[in-house]
């Protein structure tokens, strides 16, 4: 049992450890699923830990959604069915549903605890999220929602837990769940997953997260930010059947947000939108060596 004024330690890698001082602890325990702390820290407010690693913080996790969720729902031109894997917190609902052409968005997580616990103690994430009329709730595994469900969706958003070792995503980043991902959407459907790190040493997720993704769709662009929580540039993977974000040019991307009444974002703008798609050299050569996960052999990460 942990205590306030006491130190989490966070096992970022068997290398690497962060430390965060602990004001107050809100809840410590465990789900049928994955163990779960909550505490405040003066620097990052609120935040919320699984299996020891950061999800989001109270300062930043606004950039981390945005990132995660309107590239893609800006991409397309009238997202209205939009589907979130994982996302316990509802922040990711929260975004998704400021575009006024949705008129379903449906959410499927696996730990109907940690949505509830969410809830209760991080309501500022999803700001009445989950009571939205357009908003539909699942719990149950994201696989096997994905291969079960008849319905298909303009925008597929994959906000899951890292594929960690005995954890309940390591199958929901292969070529097999990619290609039912595909087979869900619209003719003209848009995936996004958050990819983990994109810095210079540990971006191997990344890479094969990409690479796994043009065994199955046209065009693949990954693209990142720095969020602050996490000490870390982080990535993400857009994946398209027909519409490139590269082929949008200020105008439409200016009149996007505007119709769409996205000028209050906190973090995104138009003129930044292009930039998070512009990679340094050190990734764009890890890139390429990334491997095609399967269900044979998938990507589990061992922390």
């Amino acid at each position: 049992m942990i205590k306030d004024g006491a130190y989490f330690h966070e096992p970022f890698t068997e290398d690497l450890v962060r430390l965060f001082f602990m004001d107050k602890i809100i809840y410590e325990g465990k789900t049928k699923y994955q163990q779960i702390h909550i505490f405040s820290s003066k620097v990052f407010g609120k935040m919320l830990f699984l299996d020891k690693k950061i999800q989001s913080a109270q300062v930043d996790e606004y950039i981390f959604h945005e990132c995660l969720v309107h590239p893609a729902m800006l991409l397309h031109p009238e997202p209205r069915k939009v589907l979130i894997l994982g996302g316990g917190e509802g922040a990711t609902l929260r975004e998704a549903l400021r575009h006024p052409a949705v008129n379903r968005a449906v959410m499927v997580d696996i730990d109907r605890e940690l949505v509830d616990l969410c809830r209760q103690h991080l309501p500022e994430w999803s700001k009445g999220a989950f009571d939205d009329p357009r908003a539909r709730l699942y719990f149950q595994d994201a696989r096997r929602f994905v291969e079960k469900t008849r319905e298909h969706f303009d925008v597929v958003i994959s906000d899951l837990t890292e594929p960690l070792e005995g954890g309940p995503s390591v199958y929901l980043f292969t070529r097999e769940f990619f290609s039912r991902i595909a087979d869900i959407l619209t003719d003209d459907g848009i995936f996004v997953l958050q990819a983990g790190s994109a810095d210079p040493f540990y971006h191997c997720f990344l890479a094969s997260c990409a690479r796994t993704l043009k065994e199955v769709f046209p065009i693949v662009r990954p693209y990142w930010t720095f969020i602050f929580s996490f000490s870390l540039p982080w990535g993400y993977v857009l994946a398209s059947k027909k519409f490139d974000p590269l082929g949008l040019n200020a105008r439409e991307i200016s009149e996007r947000f505007r119709e769409r009444q996205l000028d209050h974002l906190g973090y995104l703008y138009p003129q930044l939108y292009p930039s998070i798609f512009v990679l340094p050299r050190y990734l764009l050569a890890g890139l390429r060596k990334g491997e095609v996960l399967t269900d044979e052999k998938p990507f589990i990460w061992k922390a």
